[in-house]
């Protein structure tokens, strides 16, 4: 069969950030099988603004947009239009990657359309991919509808910071966020270490070096026993994978290094959690006070359907370790009830649940009502906020019940 008919690959940095292709655009696919068109289905992604791109045998391609998943109107996918395209954007070593683990994770260019985030895996005998697409331009965090104190985070001197969610919250996408922000504000040397890298960064005030697993770094264990004799100001390590990964993390923070790194954990408290379950009960007591002393603050998303307009916006929840959160991560006698310490330093430091960001956002009219409680952690309680029932000591919800931008 012919191959797919598809622009060179690169992995280098694109000339310029490439235009999307205008929306109104018809984009020619061809109507058979045996001329699957791979560059088509990006230009199709990104014409309808789509997430990720799946493919697999016996399907159409299926796009994700606004987090639901649409096929397009094209034949079903053949194993040999799937194993052609392996072809063509895997290189040798990733190749031999896949024979041996049945699953490669990589990134690649496509000239004048974008840059993706590629997994291909194997599923009942044949090749599939999940691809996600990654902005040539960083946004802001501001343009991310991050709160404010995200930046203000970002330019910490020092401390661990956790940015979780589930797969698909937009954690790489805010991260990336942070580390233009530095890029912008400081003159610092950073180092990331990614499996792959996503988003390109370009010195701006600060040198970036970025290291993808696998092309610039034998794995993450190998760069991240290297990183600290590279002289890093900030390090950005992709995920948090096991306990080496998480110790290097914690030493780092706790020897004067802001270290930025991923969890998929669903909200602040199970983040502290997942962290102390990296350890065995006898090593409890240690790394409570290494981690209350290296944690600088967690930052956990939900994407929620807008309302007022196409697309997600984020629900963020914050936890800034104050004096106070620092006591309850040592003390082993009690519970985290991380909930209340936000409650309570939502004022004086910043910090808010996920139940008073979907306040927000309800509030101002960019989520509806059915969807705050859906998302929510304490559904009965926003119920009784948005009826206007409070308690009247309780002022920690002001800022998130008002009309307006401010």
């Amino acid at each position: 069969m012919a191959n797919p008919t598809i622009l060179p690959l690169t992995t280098d940095d694109p000339p310029s950030p490439t235009p999307r292709v205008p929306a109104q655009v018809d984009i020619p696919v061809p109507a058979t099988p045996a001329s699957f068109n791979f560059k088509a289905v990006l230009q199709r992604m990104i014409q309808q603004n789509a997430s990720d791109v799946h493919l697999k045998v016996g399907r159409p391609p299926v796009l994700r947009v606004n987090g639901d998943l649409m096929s397009l109107d094209l034949p079903p996918l053949k194993p040999e239009d799937l194993k052609a395209l392996a072809e063509q954007i895997m290189t040798p070593k990733q190749v031999k990657e896949f024979a041996e683990a049945k699953e490669a994770d990589f990134a690649i260019g496509v000239p004048g359309i974008g840059r993706f985030r590629v997994n291909v895996y194997q599923q009942r005998g044949t090749i599939a991919y999940a691809m996600r697409a990654v902005p040539y331009q960083v946004k802001t965090a501001t343009e991310l509808n991050l709160p404010k104190i995200v930046e203000d985070i970002a330019l910490r001197p020092r401390g661990l910071v956790l940015v979780t969610g589930v797969t698909g919250s937009g954690k790489s996408t805010a991260l990336a966020a942070m580390l233009q922000h530095i890029n912008d504000k400081r003159h610092a040397n950073v180092i990331t270490i990614e499996d792959p890298i996503e988003f390109l960064h370009r010195d701006i005030n600060s040198s970036i070096n970025q290291r993808e697993v696998g092309a610039d770094t034998g794995s993450f264990g190998v760069a991240l026993r290297r990183v600290l004799r590279q002289d890093p100001d900030v390090i950005l390590i992709g995920e948090i994978r096991d306990t080496e990964t998480l110790e290097v993390a914690l030493k780092a923070a706790d020897t004067g290094h802001l270290v930025f790194s991923t969890l998929h954990t669903t909200d602040a408290t199970q983040t502290i959690n997942r962290v102390l379950s990296f350890y065995a009960p006898h090593q409890q007591n240690e790394v409570r006070f290494t981690l209350a002393s290296a944690l600088a603050a967690v930052i956990s998303l939900r994407l929620v359907p807008r309302s007022d307009k196409p697309g997600r916006i984020p629900a963020v929840e914050i936890l800034i370790n104050t004096a106070a959160v620092r006591d309850q991560i040592r003390d082993m006698t009690k519970s985290l009830d991380i909930p209340d310490l936000i409650k309570e330093g939502t004022v004086q430091y910043g910090m808010q649940s996920f139940d008073q960001s979907l306040m927000q956002w309800y509030t101002r009219g960019v989520i509806t009502y059915e969807n705050a409680l859906f998302f929510a952690t304490n559904p009965s309680e926003l119920a009784l906020r948005a009826q206007g029932v409070e308690g009247s000591s309780d002022t920690s919800w002001d800022d998130f019940q008002r009309d307006g931008d401010g």
